[in-house]
């Protein structure tokens, strides 16, 4: 019985280690350090923190009402107090989702069963050493009172306690502040949070694809129930479902062109910058068949076209004045967010090839001040179940009537939309809202009550094209289209103002018109890039760079591109690789990767002249599906990233000898098995235990 035991012992510690939060910078409200125009004068943070001058003035006032009697003591608790401003706060105040009000302090007595390779380890007892320096020390106002710690110790009736009485012994008192850092966790020091620099990643020597389609699609979205199939979108208004072959197979992708899961041509307006946008399904679409296609429509072809004009006195616009020059009626064009299913056409949604054109419920409707940037991607948040929709600055040359820092307007904006939470008739209309759906109660307007309560993030030009990492959710990546001089590449976070139109990328911006811009609305905490690229770096000319977002890269199919952002431009029909060193630090590079066709490619690929690269031509897009593999949405086909032998590509960590693995079936039963390969192999030790457990009972 004691084997079978630990053998269950041994499997809780598996449990634990496949599913880590993994530390990354993030403030305790869950939004992005800042960079800091000067130090902090108290707490002396510099370059990025989560605490701004004003916050710094009141941890000095808290600071100072404790009237610590021992300056050795009150040199150890001051930066104990300032870590509220360290840019991994979030990660050390916060213990299980439990906030905490003092940070983990490191404690080389406490065991951790996965020791830090990233991180620093614990290269003093701080814990220990706080002890030993205030156990006996007068402290006002305890932060280590054992109340507010949620544990139990020693009952205080004065406002005015030593540690030695608030604590049994130094042994409790570190059992309930002290932790380690280590893979997936960080601890306080006394310093700030600093991770292992193993210097610049060496870039892979290229990325290998194979084309296995032959159309043009603007989105790629994987079959939520898991399986080898993935829906493809045209920007006329079509959608396909799609077979994902084995990679290396030979075989091209299944998709039949004359016969689309849904066609909803006769309500999207396509054109050159317009068109079918983006489509996102639910989380339970496989219960529930719902499904969201993002969409413009023009209001002189189509009846249900309608809605009010983002340009409005809300916004301080005045929509006669955009008319001529837009070259069309004021607010003709609209985007579109419509419902739809695919509930009456299969015996259950997940087996469904097609899909009514009917719209079930319009979630929202804008009409658009000018005829570009009007992005309009949506995806579904992984983590919250949460509509995330990407809206540009609304078009004209530097964003004309600042409305991408106007918090009530909409315009170069990320919304968060709860779309299973629909409010009446009456309670739309006295929220003002754009449309039939709710907002989140901690969206950012709960902390900013001047935003519009949609918005999720500001200060964005045009973002095109964005992706959660499937390892790491609270990376939300998005790449934002510049105008004269660089593109950029976001971590979005909540609140997060990222800086248009008074920068572009990390580069001050004056608009043609300055004149008309209003400078209280310039951010005080821009929220910078993590990479991105000079116009001067795609040798094009000026104007013609415009960068595609895509994704963090998380396939075995290619380990040396594992972890690292794929992203590329339309015009240039270049791909860059950015990696983030140390790991989970927020410190990127990036550089552009040579790419090339590989062998045996199902569709053989066009080659540019005079090279032997594979003419991509214009890259609209990156798509993922359940293996994670990445794909390229060009306007000469669908590219699938594969094995870098297959190029003659160098990767030390290819096992060039084994066997691909075996691509998800199209079975809904088998695609959690398969898409989820950890979580599975700890079910099936799980059933090994059990079984174990039987031959002994």
């Amino acid at each position: 019985m004691g084997h079978v035991l630990a053998i269950g012992l041994l499997l809780c510690a598996l449990v634990l280690l496949f599913d880590p939060s993994i530390s990354h910078p993030l403030c305790i409200d869950s939004r992005a350090p800042s960079t800091l125009s000067t130090p902090l004068k108290f707490c002396s943070y510099n370059g990025t923190a989560c605490c701004n001058s004003t916050e710094d003035s009141q941890i000095q006032k808290q600071f100072q009402s404790m009237n610590i009697s021992s300056s050795a003591c009150a040199s150890l608790l001051k930066p104990v107090l300032c870590a509220r401003c360290d840019p991994f706060s979030a990660e050390l105040f916060t213990v299980d989702s439990v906030p905490r009000p003092v940070p983990i302090l490191c404690n080389s007595t406490v065991s951790s069963a996965n020791s830090s390779q990233s991180l620093i380890q614990v290269t003093n007892d701080f814990c220990s050493s706080l002890w030993d320096t205030c156990q006996n020390v007068s402290i006002s106002n305890s932060p280590f009172a054992p109340s507010l710690q949620g544990q139990a110790g020693i009952p205080v009736t004065s406002n005015v306690s030593e540690l030695t009485q608030l604590w049994q012994s130094k042994a409790d008192f570190c059992n309930a502040f002290g932790g380690v850092s280590s893979d997936d966790s960080v601890c306080f020091d006394g310093e700030p949070v600093k991770l292992n620099d193993t210097g610049t990643p060496i870039p892979p020597h290229g990325l290998c694809l194979e084309k296995i389609g032959n159309g043009s699609y603007l989105n790629m979205v994987a079959h939520p129930d898991g399986s080898n199939r993935a829906f493809f979108s045209s920007q006329e208004g079509k959608v396909w479902l799609a077979t994902i072959p084995e990679e290396g197979s030979g075989e091209a992708m299944g998709l039949d062109e004359s016969n689309p899961f849904v066609d909803l041509t006769d309500q999207v307006h396509f054109d050159t910058a317009f068109g079918m946008m983006g489509m996102a399904f639910h989380p339970n679409f496989t219960h529930n068949g719902r499904f969201f296609a993002s969409f413009n429509c023009d209001k002189e072809k189509w009846p249900g076209c309608t809605g009010r004009c983002s340009c409005n006195s809300d916004v301080n616009c005045d929509p006669s004045k955009i008319g001529p020059d837009n070259g069309a009626q004021p607010c003709q064009y609209q985007t579109v967010i419509a419902e739809y299913t695919a509930n009456g056409t299969a015996s259950q949604p997940s087996l469904a090839t097609s899909a009514k054109p009917s719209e079930v419920r319009r979630i929202f409707t804008m009409g658009l001040p000018f005829t570009g940037h009007h992005a309009g991607q949506i995806l579904f948040g992984p983590e919250d179940g949460y509509l995330y929709f990407m809206m540009g600055d609304g078009g004209g040359d530097g964003d004309p009537y600042n409305f991408s820092q106007n918090k009530k307007s909409l315009l170069g904006k990320i919304m968060r939309l709860d779309v299973d939470n629909v409010l009446s008739a009456s309670e739309i209309d006295k929220l003002a809202l754009w449309g039939n759906y709710s907002v989140p109660k901690d969206n950012p307007i709960s902390e900013d009550p001047a935003l519009r309560p949609e918005i999720w993030a500001l200060g964005l030009r045009n973002p095109w094209r964005c992706s959660f990492d499937s390892e790491n959710p609270s990376y939300f990546i998005c790449a934002d289209v510049g105008q004269d001089l660089y593109e950029e590449v976001d971590v979005i976070t909540k609140g997060g103002n990222y800086g248009w139109n008074f920068y572009e990328g990390p580069y001050p911006f004056t608009p043609p018109n300055s004149s008309s811009r209003n400078a209280s609305t310039k951010p005080t905490d821009p929220i910078f890039p993590i990479m991105g690229y000079n116009h001067s770096e795609v040798n094009k000319k000026e104007g013609s760079a415009s960068i595609t977002g895509g994704y963090i890269y998380r396939s075995t199919t290619d380990p040396c591109m594992y972890g690292r952002y794929v992203y590329g431009d339309l015009y240039a029909g270049a791909i860059w690789a950015g990696s983030e060193d140390p790991e989970n630090s927020g410190n990127f590079s990036t550089s552009k990767i040579p790419f090339s066709c590989g062998r045996n490619s199902p569709i053989p690929c066009a080659s540019v002249p005079g090279s032997s690269l594979p003419a991509l031509g214009y890259i609209f897009s990156f798509g993922e599906d359940n293996r994670k593999d990445i794909f390229v949405l060009s306007s000469s086909g669908v590219y699938r990233v594969v094995r870098p032998s297959r190029c003659n590509y160098t990767c030390s960590k290819e096992n060039v000898t084994s066997v691909a693995t075996p691509s998800p079936s199209a079975s809904p039963n088998d695609a959690w098995w398969l898409s989820n390969p950890s979580k599975s192999t700890v079910l099936l030790i799980s059933s090994l235990v059990l079984l174990l457990l039987l031959s002994f009972a």
